[in-house]
């Protein structure tokens, strides 16, 4: 089993930076593909960025070159460093993990976090 615990979240001005944190338990954690996803009120959830076990980074569109994802396998912990923060960033964001990888879809992770608070003002 793996469970997943994230931390980070918080408010910060717009242009500002903030960094997330999700530790997973077991050592199975780095044999999983992980992602960042995220939800805002009224809206649906969506793909922030993903990571393979080969370290390979995927990122929507929205957050590339803003927001950098990266694992620490020492440490079982996957990061969201985001920089250049806008108002629209603003959402509960949610680390998962896949077992097989290679879509980022909502519907192929197999663990979620509860999620943490990020609060962008403007």
């Amino acid at each position: 089993q793996v469970q997943l615990v994230e931390s980070g979240g918080g408010l910060v001005q717009a242009g500002g930076s903030l960094s997330l944190s999700c530790t997973g338990s077991g050592r199975n954690f780095n044999n999983y593909a992980m992602a960042w996803f995220r939800q805002a009120p009224g809206k649906e959830r969506e793909f922030v960025a993903g990571i393979s076990t080969s370290y390979s980074t995927y990122y929507r569109d929205s957050v590339k070159g803003r927001f950098t994802i990266s694992r620490d396998k020492t440490r079982n912990t996957v990061y969201l460093q985001m920089d250049s923060l806008k108002f629209e960033d603003t959402a509960v964001y949610k680390c998962a993990a896949d077992r097989y990888g290679g879509r980022w879809s909502i519907s192929d992770m197999n663990y979620w976090g509860k999620g943490t608070l990020v609060t962008v003002s403007s």
